[in-house]
């Protein structure tokens, strides 16, 4: 089975739980959809804990818009990072708190460092993912760019921007078969977005009082915590 995590935002004890939830057995993979960080008590505890949950299960972690500006802030250049100057403004205070940023005598972007392991990590999140009839991607999809193809051909040609930060809601182009999971845009009510068989969204505001979602595939059943 292929398990999908929403958007965790710092929420280490909720990404805990949602763990021992989950009925494992050998071969079963994990996809996390990105925003790992900001807003919540320990983003610096998450991303040590997908590193330890990577040794024991295969797992693919996608780059979410705040990863995006966490890199951003830290100085790396990639057409994907950007969005520093909302770094802040966006709960990235609560991510620099949780590596120890505020403590030092002087506080600066330029002479703080990850740990390598963390760095590491977060210069290694994919943009999008494919497994069979599913496509995965932070924030969804718009409508297909002109003569695309096929899955992977859209893919490559969405810009990072479309992939980190889309709230349109149309989410994917039907056409070319396959249904996307995304996170990034929780809905009012915190409920998972089911469009089928287009889309499903399960960032279900984990940071903001809602649940930690997991979805199993191909089965489409729902974990919560």
């Amino acid at each position: 089975m292929l398990y999908v995590v929403g958007d965790i935002h710092g929420e280490l004890e909720k990404l805990d739980e949602l763990f021992e939830t989950l009925p494992l057995a050998a071969g079963d993979e994990f996809v996390f959809l990105g925003d790992y960080v900001d807003r919540g008590p320990d983003s610096c505890g998450v991303i040590e804990r997908l590193l330890d949950w990577a040794k024991q299960w295969p797992c693919t972690h996608l780059l979410g818009n705040h990863e995006s500006m966490f890199l951003d802030f830290l100085g790396w250049t990639d057409d994907a990072y950007f969005g520093s100057d909302a770094f802040l403004l966006n709960g990235g205070e609560h991510t620099l708190a949780s590596y120890g940023y505020f403590d030092r005598d002087v506080p600066s972007a330029d002479s703080f460092e990850l740990p390598k392991a963390h760095e590491d990590f977060l210069l290694s999140l994919k943009r999008f993912h494919r497994s069979g009839d599913y496509v995965f991607v932070h924030a969804g999809l718009d409508d297909t760019p002109p003569g695309a193809e096929d899955v992977a051909h859209a893919l490559n040609r969405m810009c990072p921007r479309e992939l980190l930060w889309n709230r349109s809601g149309k989410r994917f182009a039907p056409d070319l078969g396959v249904t996307v999971v995304y996170g990034h845009t929780p809905a009012a009510d915190f409920s998972v977005r089911w469009n089928l068989p287009h889309s499903i969204g399960i960032d279900t505001g984990a940071v903001y009082g809602g649940p930690l979602t997991a979805l199993r595939l191909p089965d489409q059943t729902v974990f919560q915590v």
